[in-house]
């Protein structure tokens, strides 16, 4: 019975273009990169756009040299969770740099390392979120702030899309004793930025707590990439920072910046940090090289980089948005989301750019609400403009003729 009902959900997926695939990569997370089966005897050359690499940093020789340091001198896994035997000299290294960065944002700053985004968002708002506690979540937030909402005990409520009015009214509305605001910063399938100056001054109105996930800010805004509290200027005792490590840093894992008395609460009540095995040290010593180049003149280079490659892209896109009836996001970050609407249509797209040699991602529902399927084009700052313009032109020969006509 359970076979069957699960090969006729696998033929509805099939039906509504729903179904997905993992792919094999032969080669490090970069650019350009070779993908095929397991016993490809040579794999395909693909000119990718669809990493959160946005940095560069997951193939960086520093990098690298440090997570082969790390192993030498912490060994390959950790044999415990944190509050066994895990925590390393290398994981509070990271902690207490990571408490230094955050320090002008966020007063009495210390952080927490966990080994994935996912797991971070979870233990902040199932620890947080307690019984009388009241959720105000923004509609887009990424998956794992939804699972979290849904397994605190507290009560959750939604306001639509970068709607600060709407927020506001609920908080207005609200007895709770605790109210927490749950946010993405980037928006990961829209690349547009929530309002944060706005949610803070909402925060602190209504005595309430804010808590940013900074999945796709962190290592990219800001002048020494911070991180989105750095680039709006934001300081505020209130704020509960979430950032991940796996994206722009290049290599994995996540962290929570707070102020030292919800560390310290998080430490002793949150299920995902205290009831996991911790991440190997030697991950956390590669963090510190990259957190270092970041920080530094090769960071700022590459963002200076990447906002040429976004600005370029753009420039590109919107002409072939405008003719072919498509949608391009409103997004200055580096995800540009190319809004098709029908989920065949997006995954024809892919295919004809795979084709081409080129590898973008096909989002569809229930990633993106229905009739929105998209090409999430994302950038890294180790693109070329010869790599943008490859794209722009496969995509332009998708057009047809006839609506280019139109267009012009």
């Amino acid at each position: 019975m359970l076979l069957e009902q699960l090969r006729r959900a696998a033929d509805e997926r099939q039906a509504r273009a729903l179904t997905r695939r993992r792919r094999i990569a032969h080669s490090a997370c970069a650019p350009h990169q070779s993908v095929g089966p397991v016993d490809a005897p040579s794999p395909q050359p693909l000119l990718t756009f669809c990493s959160n690499d946005y940095m560069g940093l997951a193939n960086h020789p520093d990098v690298v040299a440090a997570l082969a340091e790390g192993a030498r001198l912490y060994g390959a896994g950790s044999g415990a969770s944190h509050l066994v035997s895990g925590h390393s000299l290398a994981h509070a290294r990271l902690e207490e740099e990571l408490a230094r960065w955050f320090a002008p944002y966020i007063p009495q700053a210390r952080t927490l390392y966990f080994c994935t985004g996912y797991m971070a968002n979870m233990a902040v708002l199932t620890a947080l979120g307690t019984a009388g506690a009241t959720l105000f979540c923004e509609k887009l937030n990424h998956a794992s702030l939804i699972d979290g909402a849904l397994l605190a005990r507290a009560d959750v409520q939604r306001y639509p899309h970068c709607n600060a009015a709407a927020l506001d009214a609920l908080l207005t509305a609200s007895s709770s004793p605790l109210k927490l605001i749950v946010t993405d910063s980037v928006f990961s399938m829209d690349g547009d930025v929530a309002p944060l100056a706005e949610l803070l001054a909402l925060a602190e109105r209504h005595d309430a707590w804010i808590i940013v996930d900074d999945a796709h800010g962190f290592g990219v805004l800001g002048d020494d990439g911070h991180g989105v509290l750095q680039a709006l200027g934001l300081n505020s005792e209130r704020l509960i920072y979430i950032g991940t490590l796996g994206k722009a840093a290049g290599v994995a894992g996540a962290f929570v910046a707070a102020h030292e008395t919800i560390i310290e609460h998080l430490v002793n009540t949150a299920r995902p940090y205290i009831y996991t095995t911790a991440a190997p040290p030697a991950v956390a010593h590669a963090l510190m090289a990259s957190l270092a180049i970041i920080e530094g003149e090769e960071g700022r280079q590459r963002r200076a980089n990447l906002n040429r490659l976004i600005a370029e892209l753009r420039a590109g896109l919107a002409p072939l948005a405008a003719a072919a009836g498509w949608q391009l996001g409103d997004s200055a970050t580096a995800v540009q989301p190319l809004i098709v609407g029908d989920n065949a249509v997006s995954l024809a797209l892919a295919a004809r750019l795979e084709a081409e040699g080129i590898r973008v991602g096909a989002i569809r529902p229930p990633t993106v609400p229905v009739g929105t399927a998209r090409l999430r084009i994302t950038l890294s700052a180790t693109h070329t403009s010869a790599d943008v313009q490859r794209l722009v032109g496969v995509l332009a020969d998708a057009v047809p003729a006839e609506a280019k006509r139109e267009a012009a």
